[in-house]
């Protein structure tokens, strides 16, 4: 499986960077057997479990996976602050765009090629790996929303959401081209009641507002997704509804378990979303109630179920098939 994505998946590709957008220190890791690694969450990521489900081992960082044995399971390539856009994320300076992810990935696959015997050996390995994407939040929380950025004066919403989503496709169409055959496309969650949000608001709510930005985004990703299915021969692109997920959480979350659902486990201020979590500062102890981690990010508990949900869950949660449905997929 090869990861391309943000701050929800990304395990470490920022620790090296001069970067703002970094969580390789405690309390972050609290409950992950590695301790701190660069993982925004107390414990797994949604791609953590996903790995785990198809019987892979965590896969590396890409600074990690500098030999092919240790990319032979796979790599991720995510970047906290990364966005589809080259500069979403620049308030925090180092990042890895999507753009520069695929050239990194490029790099792996010349590492791959050499071991294992040329390109015509690799290709069959590469149609068979999972190449799960998920990016977008950032184009919005660290660009089009960001008061620095000239982004919303020369976009309206549906505008900017077009934008987006043909470049994306240019993106994935370049995964293609360099062998990727089997797709997971994650939309981006609902953000209007992240701890963030709440801190920001005055009368500290949910902000809809941002939300009503990224549905129409979605939406267009899974009509992408549909297009991609009819044009691009022997692929299949599915559809990861994080939106609908999430939504499902916030809306019911004592049926699963959680009972914080406005404020971060660890994290300073309001809702404690004004700052996030910062070095040794101490976060919730009751870590399993809580939805959010930090200002941002939710639980590790949240991030496994959204990858269980993604792995085996019904056409309302992934589309057209699971993850589980398409590793199995015959072309």
């Amino acid at each position: 499986m090869f990861v391309f994505g943000d701050s929800l998946t990304d395990n470490g590709n920022n620790n090296d960077l001069q970067s703002l957008a970094k969580a390789n220190y405690p309390p972050y890791g609290i409950d992950f057997a590695g301790g701190p690694t660069g993982r925004f969450s107390n414990g797994f990521t949604m791609v953590d479990e996903i790995a785990q489900l198809l019987g892979l081992p965590l896969l590396p960082s890409h600074p990690d996976a500098s030999s092919a044995d240790a990319a032979l399971h796979g790599v991720n390539f995510a970047s906290a602050a990364a966005g589809i856009l080259d500069n979403t994320g620049q308030n925090f300076v180092g990042r890895i765009p999507f753009n520069q992810q695929i050239k990194n990935f490029e790099q792996t696959l010349d590492q791959l090629g050499r071991k294992l015997g040329g390109a015509s050996r690799l290709a069959p390995t590469l149609a068979r790996s999972i190449f799960y994407v998920g990016m977008g939040s950032n184009d919005y929380l660290n660009n089009y929303l960001m008061p620095n950025y000239n982004t919303r004066n020369e976009y309206n919403g549906d505008q900017y959401s077009t934008l987006l989503v043909q470049q994306y496709a240019k993106q994935l169409g370049t995964l293609y081209n360099l062998g990727a055959r089997r797709f997971v496309i994650a939309g981006v969650g609902s953000m209007a009641c992240i701890p963030n949000m709440r801190a920001r608001s005055p009368r500290n709510v949910c902000s809809p507002d941002v939300d009503d930005l990224i549905i129409p985004f979605n939406n267009k990703v899974k009509a992408m997704v549909n297009s991609l299915n009819a044009n691009r021969p022997n692929a299949k692109f599915i559809y990861v509804d994080n939106y609908a997920m999430i939504s499902e959480i916030l809306r019911n979350p004592w049926s699963y378990g959680f009972s914080v659902i406005d404020r971060g486990c660890c994290g300073i201020g309001r809702n404690r979303g004004m700052i996030t979590c910062l070095p040794f500062l101490r976060p919730c102890l009751n870590r399993n109630t809580y939805i959010f981690w930090d200002a941002f990010h939710p639980t590790e508990r949240v991030n496994v179920l959204l990858g269980r949900a993604a792995f085996n869950g019904g056409n309302d949660v992934v589309y057209p098939m699971n993850i589980q449905q398409l590793a199995a997929w015959q072309p």
